[in-house]
């Protein structure tokens, strides 16, 4: 079977604790070959960095989640900046806006935002982008960036045809996951009309567990899972997905 990369675990966070190199062997055993760490926060960042040094399969990104932009979070963009001078990252990411719990720091979402898309372009890194309730405003401020060449990942894409093909016309692939196997999220039938040249794999690990494991923790292995209903879908083997989405993913992070 072809290498599957899952592009968005967090498997740094303490979920994975007590059986992490289990984990990742049962990931091996499903055919994963690679896993990208996107970060959260200064409070995460260490145990990121950790995780990656111990587990070779695993490759960090720096950045600061939308949902950490408070009224400090000038001091998070400076600990990520921090970062990214001392080392190399495959990208910046998890960056973007999510105005699904809390819009009190909207103003500071989009100074975020834009500041990290700035370091992308300066350090010539793809971003990840977190877009919950907030697809078409992440897209809005993509198109102050056409005229460059950003490029990256719409982490967990569950939007329209619509959402979609504004995407794929800025340059960026959708990450695919656990909400493909939700009954009412209507992911599928997107995904069904998309060409698998602008698809990418992600658990987002430990969330968004897929059906039929849902309730349960996510972890890398069900990377599969989302393979085969892609497959299914679109009328193809396991093995096609498994090579087109991962060079997708090589030829977006192999630039960098």
């Amino acid at each position: 079977m072809h290498k599957l990369i899952d592009t968005h675990a967090h498997l740094y966070l303490s979920d994975f604790e007590s059986d992490s190199a289990e984990m990742l062997e049962r990931a091996k055993a499903e055919g994963i070959g690679q896993i990208y760490l996107p970060a959260i926060d200064a409070d995460t960042h260490n145990a990121m960095i950790q995780f990656e040094k111990n587990y070779p399969i695993c490759k960090s990104m720096m950045g600061v989640h939308p949902c950490s932009v408070k009224a400090n979070y000038q001091e998070e963009l400076d600990c990520a900046r921090e970062w990214l001078e001392k080392r190399p990252f495959i990208a910046v990411g998890e960056i973007g806006l999510d105005f699904y719990w809390d819009q009190t720091f909207e103003k500071e979402q989009y100074i975020a935002f834009r500041t990290q898309i700035e370091w992308a372009l300066e350090k010539k890194l793809p971003i990840v982008i977190h877009s919950r309730q907030s697809t078409l405003a992440c897209i809005e401020v993509l198109k102050e960036y056409k005229h460059t060449t950003l490029e990256g990942i719409f982490h967990c894409f569950s939007g329209s045809l619509e959402e979609a093909h504004a995407i794929i016309k800025h340059g960026f692939l959708l990450g695919i996951g656990g909400v493909l196997t939700y009954k009412n999220a209507g992911v599928a039938a997107v995904v069904a009309q998309l060409s698998l040249d602008h698809l990418v794999l992600e658990t987002d690990a430990p969330y968004l567990t897929p059906v039929p494991h849902r309730g349960k923790r996510n972890e890398s292995a069900n990377i599969k899972i989302i393979a085969e209903e892609i497959a299914a879908l679109k009328g193809v083997s396991i093995e096609e997905v498994a090579e087109i989405t991962t060079r997708n993913v090589e030829m977006l992070f192999e630039k960098s």
